[in-house]
């Protein structure tokens, strides 16, 4: 996953509001969303090639995110950090004791965001601040570097997110996750990837021959227990390749 825009509102009849690009190479092997038959109730994509996923949400109303920490210099993972939302959503910890025990092998993983929580509450994971921390409600934002860092993409994002918030729907949400608005090159961020690079990850929607955005994802919590998770797929050059919805 490389964004992610929320609303998170305790005390709300729809406490959660989550909108989310996957972005990876099209070749990379993966299955669409759908219910996993080795974790019955539990509701994700799926990397084939790692086995893990990038977001996912149980019946009960668990869910996780995940997204890299882009940085060229660090160390490949021991581990694929795909594994980690999956954890989550298959054991019942609350969600700070299972961040308390990621922390302890954070170093097993290339850096990684993870978010996770229920109707309840929601907590973040910056693997390079090594502390867990719950969040407040408001309107957050994600990329592959710290929460809220004030990348162009993302800030466009959290704003489109914010018009939402008076009716807001799976459409709407997949709506502004299709933005592919270049932003002006002074204002991109240098993450060592050099900048043509840069220009190509700088839209939320990224399309290309070989890597962009393989699905947009919406996800509407409600606090009386329904859920809904509405994926769509993409192909290279941004090809539709279809949609699949959940709704609990």
């Amino acid at each position: 996953m490389c964004l992610i825009v929320l609303a998170w509102r305790p005390g709300h009849p729809q406490p959660l509001l989550l909108a989310a690009n996957r972005d990876e190479f099209y070749s990379r092997p993966t299955w669409p969303l759908r219910e996993w038959e080795d974790a019955p109730g539990l509701f994700a994509g799926r990397d084939l090639q790692a086995g893990g996923t990038w977001l996912g949400v149980t019946t009960d109303g668990r869910f996780a995110a995940l997204t890299n920490i882009r940085d060229p210099s660090q160390p490949p993972g021991r581990r694929s950090r795909g594994e980690l939302p999956i954890d989550f959503l298959r054991s019942a910890l609350e969600p700070q004791a299972y961040l308390q025990r990621v922390a302890d092998k954070a170093a097993d993983y290339a850096g990684f965001n993870l978010l996770l929580g229920d109707r309840r509450q929601l907590w973040y994971y910056n693997s390079q601040e090594d502390q867990p921390h719950a969040l407040a409600g408001g309107l957050y934002g994600l990329s592959n570097a710290r929460l809220d860092s004030p990348w162009p993409k993302l800030q466009r994002a959290k704003a489109a997110l914010e018009n939402c918030l008076d009716a807001p729907d799976s459409e709407r949400l997949l709506a502004l996750l299709a933005d592919t608005t270049q932003p002006a090159e002074h204002l991109l961020p240098d993450t060592g990837v050099g900048p043509a690079v840069e220009r190509l990850l700088a839209t939320s929607f990224i399309a290309s021959a070989n890597y962009g955005t393989r699905a947009s994802s919406a996800l509407l919590l409600g606090a009386d227990g329904s859920w809904e998770l509405v994926e769509r797929s993409f192909g290279p050059h941004g090809a539709p390749l279809g949609e699949v919805a959940v709704r609990r």
